[in-house]
């Protein structure tokens, strides 16, 4: 039998909560892939600059508790 769209909702946030422990060290680790791939593109050397400031002082918000929020993205995503 198929899965209500509430059983899909229910099991998402289960899964998002998982993720939350990791989500800042993820991103935090990716960082440095971000200014490499972003050094290759043929912008010039102010506007890449600003581009790796703005990567070293962005901090990844914290998503503790973002469960609810995240099952409402989710299902306007999908009735689209």
């Amino acid at each position: 039998m198929a899965r209500t769209l509430e059983e899909m909702i229910a099991d998402g946030k289960k899964h998002f909560a998982k993720k939350v422990p990791v989500m800042k060290p993820r991103y935090d680790a990716a960082k440095p892939s971000m200014k490499e791939e972003y050094d290759k593109l043929p912008f010039g050397p102010k506007t890449k600059e600003a581009y790796k400031a703005g990567i070293d002082d962005a901090v990844y918000p914290d998503m503790t508790g973002k469960e609810e929020k995240w099952a409402v993205n989710w299902k306007r995503g999908i009735s689209i």
